[in-house]
């Protein structure tokens, strides 16, 4: 079984037992999180495509951990005008773990 789940802006292809890293989401570690925006289903075969968003299903996960990416570097530079700036950045993110889809 197979699901085309958005959050954060983007869409992960996921079944269940699959750890995939989201944008950060608002819930503690441990906690169940419901996807209820799905894209697309393959259950036994069969392909249903949403409309935008299949109805009646739900995707069931676990947050594992709450963390940061390792830190990008961005650089600016201009030349023949003194002009740098150097600045880091690190995305925070949400691990979860897909329970079921049902």
């Amino acid at each position: 079984m197979l699901a085309v789940i958005k959050t954060g802006g983007k869409q992960y292809l996921v079944s269940p037992g699959d750890k995939i890293k989201v944008e950060k989401l608002s819930a503690d570690e441990g906690k169940e999180v419901i996807f209820d925006r799905i894209l697309l289903l393959e259950k036994n075969k069969k392909i249903e495509i949403g409309a935008p968003f299949v109805k009646g299903v739900k995707v069931i996960g676990k947050v594992l951990m709450q963390g940061k990416s390792k830190k990008v570097i961005v650089f600016k530079y201009k030349p023949k005008t003194r002009y740098k700036k150097k600045k880091g950045h690190r995305q925070p993110f949400t691990e979860v773990e897909i329970i079921s889809i049902k």
